[in-house]
């Protein structure tokens, strides 16, 4: 009976464990330090202009930061770190410096437009704006030049040059 008693117990906490792996929420965005270094070349993240990004992996507390968006897609479009992303940032570059983006700027990535072959000069060669909506992307790229694009037109081959 002791034992009966116990599972019955312990039930309600497994099936609580269960659904807080089943549904993803999406996270805030973590400030970025003076100090930050991007994750995939070890620049300073802060020191240079344009957008950047940042993503939340699978069972991991630490939230990998990006010099630049375009660093932060290639990092996640390589198909070994595709499938551990739960959550992608990047900054809305509409309502935000772009010498200086705040974090207070982030937004989600898959949602976002994106500028590619601007003018704007950024890190680790031709940028990719990112903003918030379709408009603001449009109104950047009469200004700067470049092509508007959804997240899913973002790619390798794109980011090579190809």
């Amino acid at each position: 009976m002791k034992k009966l008693m116990l599972i019955f117990l312990f039930v309600p906490f497994m099936f609580a464990c269960s659904q807080g792996e089943a549904t993803s929420q999406p996270t805030h965005a973590q400030a970025i330090h003076d100090h930050d270094r991007c994750h995939l070349c070890g620049m300073m993240i802060t020191k240079y202009p344009g957008p950047k990004g940042q993503l939340s992996l699978k069972n991991e507390t630490i939230v990998p930061k990006f010099c630049s968006t375009r660093d932060m897609f290639n990092f996640a479009l390589q198909p070994e770190n595709k499938r551990q992303i739960t959550d992608l940032k990047v900054h809305d570059m509409s309502v935000t410096d772009w010498e200086h983006p705040e974090d207070s700027a982030f937004i989600d990535a898959e949602s976002a437009w994106y500028v590619y072959g601007t003018s704007k000069k950024a890190v680790m060669g031709p940028a990719v704006a990112s903003f918030a909506t379709k408009e603001g992307a449009t109104k950047f790229a009469t200004e700067f030049g470049g092509a508007v694009l959804t997240y899913e037109q973002i790619t390798i081959g794109l980011l090579a040059g190809e």
